[in-house]
């Protein structure tokens, strides 16, 4: 499990929907969107390249639908979490999806709150039951919210903070040492040290993460 924000890949073939759920994730600093698939085969192929902890699934799409998607992702990649996003007429679908190996699932109407809250059940490994009725699964949906992760960046140094602003204008090691007056491998020792902290995986996330953490402050 990563230490870092949790990653998140949108897979929607509704552009709105996948715009509307990027833009609620955008509210906890605990969760990143990753990656965005308009069906369940485009998903499947991000999850080999954006490495996302967990996919948040619309059950219907073309070339591969929810269930198929999230049967082959679990199979491939057993370490990424799935939660389906379901409607109250989708009954039998929740059901084969949690079968194939979905993690949960989460009403199409459900707030920004919920959302957040499933994905860090989810993402602690806490499976949710199959409904046994459409009354049941409207209940279970409204999951219990777990305690927020601390804040992303919140254990970085003075020094990490400096080389993180500087990494972040695009500057190269060579210039942050001579920026700060320290040599090179310092600062490689101060950008690994950062990365591992904000739980990246390349400098251009670590400082979007940043941005997103106001832990630097944005382009001007």
């Amino acid at each position: 499990m990563t230490t870092g924000p949790i990653r998140v890949l949108l897979a929607d073939d509704h552009l709105l929907v996948r715009r509307g759920l990027a833009t609620l994730l955008l509210a906890f600093p605990d969760l990143l969107l990753v990656g965005e698939a308009h069906n369940g085969a485009e998903a499947l192929e991000l999850c080999a390249t954006t490495h996302p902890d967990l996919v948040l699934m619309d059950l219907f799409m073309p070339e591969m639908d929810g269930v198929a998607a999230t049967r082959a992702i679990r199979e491939r990649y057993p370490h990424i979490q799935v939660i389906v996003m379901t409607s109250l007429n989708e009954y039998d679908y929740v059901q084969r999806a949690l079968a194939a190996g979905a993690g949960g699932y989460l009403l199409k109407n459900a707030g920004a709150d919920d959302l957040a809250a499933a994905i860090r059940v989810a993402h602690a490994g806490r499976p949710m039951r199959a409904p046994q009725s459409v009354e049941d699964m409207a209940r279970a949906a409204q999951t219990p919210e777990l305690p927020p992760p601390p804040e992303s960046g919140a254990d970085l140094t003075d020094r990490e903070h400096e080389v993180l602003a500087l990494l972040a204008h695009g500057l190269t090691n060579t210039q942050i040492g001579a920026q700060l007056n320290i040599s090179r491998a310092t600062v490689k020792f101060h950008v690994s040290s950062i990365l591992s902290k904000l739980g990246a995986t390349s400098r251009t996330e670590a400082a979007a993460l940043a941005v997103q953490h106001h832990l630097i402050s944005g382009p001007e």
